[in-house]
Formats: structure tokens, sequence, C-alpha cells
């Protein structure tokens, strides 16, 4: 390892976004550790990263575990928490992940002397709550958060302990990220690859998406260049309908006819709350309680109808230009999903 070789820490490494943050970091010459759980699957992480395993529901063990993992005296330059739960059963559970984690991760840092130059904290644009949809003006960073999901609350409430925190922060609050691995978006490239296409509401609707690799290249460009103590709202700087999703992967897919099917506010707001509660007292599960895809959180995202992100001052500040449109975006997916046999 070259002594001057710049070093980051991915938290939460293991997930969609945590391979391709890892690639990312050792394309721009970085020596990558991948802070991860034991239980956590290392498939998707490149070779050359080193896996450093984090406890992170017990501060003090983590604290042991952070200073284990580089020689005394050193820390790491960058780190970028890309931790959290986007499913759970109940806010409890969104609450110890996504916010007790990080006060535990921000402590045990400190406790250690090991505070980075920057820590690069992974948000999302559901602490926003719902926007302004009777004009479809975009969301700003100037704009309060008003959270209606028990995801964007914790979110919220993890980005305010950061902002206390006493460590140099970015924060980015993304929109719907999508590519290859990706499990969400998938399920509608499988719905739409079988002839139909699925929406909720009857109203129209102005959806915004960031490509993965978008996403990563963005990370490390704000570590570089934005000024500390920064938040920006990340996403490709224009909006589109379902329609012209539907088409753009109906493309790639090269179907032929796909059959839009719109199901009312109503009746997605029934079936996502017989789900959530089917789940939770179905006599003939075996194992544990999981979170399902659809649930009462998932219906206020689908009910939201305006999704429309100013990208203005992350463009102004850091350089932020995404390269990937919907359009590539999605042919790439397609395609990683179909050579994995996903599809």
């Amino acid at each position: 390892m070259e002594k001057n070789r710049k070093k980051v820490l991915i938290v939460g490494a293991g997930g969609f976004v945590g391979g391709f943050i890892a690639d990312e970091g050792l394309r721009r010459g970085f020596d990558v550790y991948a802070g991860v759980r034991r239980s956590t699957s290392l498939k998707y992480l490149p070779k050359e990263a080193k896996t450093v395993f984090l406890t992170f529901g017990e501060p003090e063990k983590l604290a042991q575990e952070l200073r284990a993992a580089l020689p005394e005296g050193e820390c790491w330059d960058c780190i970028i928490y890309n931790l959290g739960a986007t499913k759970a059963i109940s806010f409890t559970d969104f609450n110890t992940v996504n916010y007790e984690y990080l006060r535990y991760f921000t402590g045990a840092l400190k406790q250690s002397g090991m505070v980075p130059e920057r820590l690069l904290y992974m948000s999302s644009l559901s602490v926003m709550g719902p926007g302004d949809e009777r004009t479809y003006a975009p969301f700003t960073e100037e704009r309060t958060p008003i959270p209606n999901t028990r995801y964007g609350t914790s979110k919220l409430k993890a980005e305010l302990w950061l902002q206390t925190a006493g460590i140099p922060y970015v924060i980015f609050r993304a929109t719907g990220v999508y590519g290859p691995r990706e499990r969400d978006y998938y399920l509608m490239f499988k719905s739409i690859a079988r002839g139909f296409d699925f929406s909720v509401g009857m109203r129209r609707q102005s959806l915004t998406f960031i490509y993965v690799e978008d996403l990563v290249r963005a990370m490390y460009d704000a570590l570089d260049r934005a000024p500390a103590d920064s938040l920006y709202l990340i996403s490709e700087p224009r909006s589109y309908s379902q329609k012209e999703f539907r088409r753009m992967a109906q493309k790639a897919l090269g179907k032929r006819a796909v059959f839009p099917l719109r199901l009312p506010l109503w009746g997605a707001g029934a079936a996502c709350a017989v789900i959530e509660w089917w789940n939770r007292r179905n006599p003939f599960r075996k194992g544990p309680l999981h979170p399902t895809t659809l649930n009462r959180d998932k219906y206020k995202i689908m009910r939201q109808r305006n999704w429309n992100v100013d990208v203005s001052k992350a463009q102004r500040e850091f350089g932020f230009s995404p390269q990937v449109s919907l359009e590539e975006g999605i042919r790439r997916s397609v395609e990683w999903y179909r050579e994995n046999k996903w599809l």
C-alpha cells in the first residue's frame, strides 16, 4: 500500500449500493475498507476491499473493532455511512438501525480518536415528506422537512444527530436509486416483462431517479469538493411520468405490448394495510417476522404525486452532473438482470 494513499471506510458496504461505492473508491485510488456485520453477504464486494466486521448495536465493542482495524494513530480520511433499513416492522426497528446505530458509530469514532476529515451520510428524499402537488414545484434544500413515514422520520432524526455530533459531514438526500442488483425497481421490470405495468392513483405523478453509478460518483466528488457540514438533494435533474418509465422499460425488455393497470389510491391503501396486517398475524408463517414490500409506509410513498428535485446546489458546489439518463440506466439494469437470470 502506498504511504500517501487515502483510506475510505464504507459503513454498510454489503448492500445494493455498497458494492458500487467500493468499486468507485478503488477506481479513484483509495484504500477501501468495507464495514459490515458478520452476517452480511460479501458477494458483490471487490476482493481488493478490506473487510472490517462491526457490531453496530454494542458501542464499546464497536469502538474496539474500529481501533483494531487500523494501526495505532491512524484513521480513515473519509467515511461513507451507507448503513440503513428501508423496510421494518415498526418505528422502533427503523429507529434502532437508522438512528441509534449512527449515534453509536459517531460516539465510537470520537472515543477511538478516529474522527475523519469528512463523513458522508446517505439519507433519503423521504425525509422531505409530501411535496407541492398543486404547482409541482421541486424540492429544495431550503424547504423544511416534514416526513410522513416511519422511515423518513428515522432518517431525519439521524440527520439531526449528525449535525450536532462534532464530525465534519456531508448529507445526501437521494431520490429513488436504481441499477443492477437493486430489488424494488426489479419488481417493476419483472412485472413489465410479463406484460403488465401497475401504478397507483389517477392524478399526474412526477417521478425522479438516480442511477447507482451516478450516485457513487457524486459521493466521492462531494467528499473531495463540497464544503464541510453541507446537505444536498441528489437526483437526475429531470422528472418522468409512469408512462415514460413504462415505455423505456418496455423497449429495453423488447416487449411488444404492455398493459397499464392503474389502481385507485383507496384500493392501494387498503391492499397495503391488509398485507401488513396479514404479515403480522399470519398463523402459517414459519420463522421470524420480516417486513413486506407493500406496507403503510410504502403506500404513503406511492401516494405522493410530486418527487421533483432541484439539484442546482449540488451542481454549483461540487459539480454534480449525472451521466446516465433513465433510458440508458434502465437498459443497463435490464441487461444485468438478464445476464444474471433474474429475468
